[in-house]
C-alpha cells in the first residue's frame, strides 16, 4: 500500500484538523472544569470528530452505527502500540522521553490509517 495516495494525505490533513479542534475544545473546557475532565471530554470528542472526518472526507463513506461502534478499536490499538514503543525506545534504546512520543506518532500514523480504512471501508 502506498502512503502517498490521496486518502493518506487527506487522513493526515483531517488528523491535523481533529488535533486542532480537540485542543481548542480542551482549552475552552479548562475555563470551567479540571484538566482531567477537560482532557477526557476533548479526547472523546476527538473520536467523534475523527470518525466523521475520516468517514465523510477521507474515505467518502456513509456514517453507520456499525462502523462507529468499531471505530474506538483504532484508538485502543494505537495506545497499546505507543505504550510498547515508549517503553522500548526509552528503557532499552535510551532515547529521550521528550522525543519518543513524536517518534511513536510517526510510527503509528500508517498503522492507524490502515485500521481506520479497514473499519470504515470494511476492506
Amino acid at each position: 500500500m502506498r502512503f502517498t495516495n490521496k486518502e493518506f494525505l487527506k487522513y493526515l490533513f483531517s488528523g491535523g484538523i481533529n488535533t486542532l479542534a480537540t485542543y481548542v475544545l480542551y482549552l475552552l473546557l479548562l475555563n470551567i472544569w479540571s484538566y482531567n475532565l477537560a482532557y477526557s471530554i476533548s479526547y472523546i470528542s476527538g473520536i467523534f470528530i475523527s470518525y466523521a472526518l475520516n468517514s465523510l472526507f477521507v474515505f467518502k463513506e456513509k456514517i453507520s452505527f456499525r462502523t462507529f461502534i468499531k471505530y474506538p478499536i483504532v484508538y485502543v490499538v494505537q495506545y497499546l502500540i505507543s505504550l510498547i514503543l515508549l517503553n522500548v525506545l526509552i528503557e532499552y534504546m535510551g532515547l529521550s522521553n521528550k522525543i519518543v512520543p513524536i517518534i511513536t506518532i510517526v510510527i503509528t500514523i500508517p498503522i492507524t490509517f490502515l485500521l481506520t480504512k479497514l473499519i470504515i471501508k470494511g476492506k
